[in-house]
Order: C-alpha cells, then structure tokens, then sequence
C-alpha cells in the first residue's frame, strides 16, 4: 500500500477503501487487456499465462494480474491448473458446436427484437463495421477481422435491448472466438462471412423480424457446419444439423 507523509513529517497511509478501489480498478484494467490480448489471437488457446511475466508487460503488480486471472477464468478465457499454471482455454470441437447451437437461438431472437425497432443510426453504426470487415478481407487480415466480426454482433445484440441476453452472449461469443478463429483463416471464409453480414444488414433494414431472426439463425448455423466439415473428427450428422424448414 502506497503512503505519504503529511506537512510535519509524519507518514499518512491510504484510505483503506481508496486502496481497495485501485486494487479493484488495476486488476479490471488487467484483465481487460488480457482478455484483448487473447481475443486477438496475440495469446493463443494453449498459451501458458505467467504472473511474472505478465506483471512486467503490463506494468502492474501480480496481484492484479493474479484476480484478473480469476476474473478470466470464471469468462471462461483461461483454466487454472493445479501445480501446471494458467492456461489460454482450448475449446473442443463439440463444446464449440453445443456454443454455437445456443448462439444461433440467441441471434435469431436479436434479430427479430432488432428489426421492429432498428434506427437509422443504428443502421448507419452496423454498417460502418460492415464496410471495416470488407476491407479487412481485401487486405486477408483475419486478426482485424475477427476483432471487427465482435464487434458487428456485440453491437447487434446491444442494439436489440435485452441485456440479460447480452450478457450471457457476450461470454459465449468470448469462450467461441478461442475456436472460431479458426475458420476465419481459411480460405475464402472471410469473403463468405462478409456477404452473410451485407444479408444480415439488409433485412434488417427492411424490418421484417421472420426474415432477420431466419438470417442471424442460419448465419450461426453456417458458421459452425464450416467448422464441423473443416474437422476430420467431427462427429457424423453434426455438420449437417440444422432447424427443419430453415
């Protein structure tokens, strides 16, 4: 705990509360750049994550990095392990697929929420990201991408209103990007994605909630068929799974 001294000399020591509150705001603020350091793919599923070496890139002591650890772990970003360390989450293929199943429904129901009320400068802000992925597919920037694909669908489900369900989709859409990244890298993927997100602007522009919530759904649902018939293991029938009648 840092301390003073006052006029005479004499050592004043912090509030316990203000010290508490930077305590809390320096561990918040590692985890925050943690977290931007894995969804980036700069710490990658795997990765074995140090309080040392931690503590000296990010300019803070262990024990912030030690409850931003914690924090991450419950986010279900990193997995401690005893007596092994800390560990940047591998999701197995089927842990994927089971995120994406619920992602779909979630989306779907965005969707619907979103397009009967949907403004002309939410329009505007959805379609800007859109534009930002584009050119980062030109350029094959999958890291960029990925980052802005985020933030198009955090965005969306912002956008619908319901913030239980955004944040049980945000963790979700944060434990998915340790295996989505994945087909994002692979060939023609990226362009793919961005005509899927044009189809998705431009329903729901048009206001018809069946036709957004159908969109989402199926955006979902081709997202995780890529990743299912990219994978020699995935198990027989799943790449195919679908909603009747989508």
């Amino acid at each position: 705990m840092a301390s003073r001294t006052d006029a005479a000399g004499a050592v004043v020591l912090p509030h316990p509360t203000i010290a508490l509150l930077r305590s809390a705001s320096l561990a918040s603020a590692a985890q925050q750049e943690i977290e931007r350091l894995i969804l980036s793919g700069e710490l990658p599923p795997g990765a074995k994550l140090t309080e040392a070496m931690l503590s000296e890139r990010l300019g803070v002591s262990r024990g912030p990095i030690r409850e931003a650890f914690r924090r991450l772990e419950e986010a279900g970003l990193v997995l401690q392990q005893k007596n092994r360390g800390v560990f940047v989450r591998d999701i197995a293929l089927d842990e994927a697929a089971e995120i994406y199943d619920l992602r779909a429904v979630m989306d779907e129901l965005a969707g619907r929420r979103l397009a009967r009320s949907i403004t002309a400068e939410q329009s505007r802000s959805l379609r800007g990201i859109v534009d930002r992925m584009e050119q980062a597919a030109r350029a094959d920037d999958a890291d960029a991408y990925h980052l802005l694909n985020l933030e198009f669908h955090d965005r969306l489900v912002e956008f619908a209103g319901n913030r239980k369900m955004a944040a049980i989709y945000r963790r979700l859409v944060k434990e998915l990007s340790l295996a989505r990244r994945r087909n994002l890298g692979k060939e023609q993927a990226l362009s793919h994605s961005v005509a899927e997100h044009r189809q998705i602007l431009k329903v729901l522009g048009s206001g018809d909630a069946e036709a957004a919530g159908r969109a989402l759904y199926e955006h979902a649902e081709s997202s995780k068929r890529r990743m299912l018939s990219d994978e020699p293991h995935a198990a027989p029938g799943r790449a195919g799974a679908g909603r009747k009648g989508s």
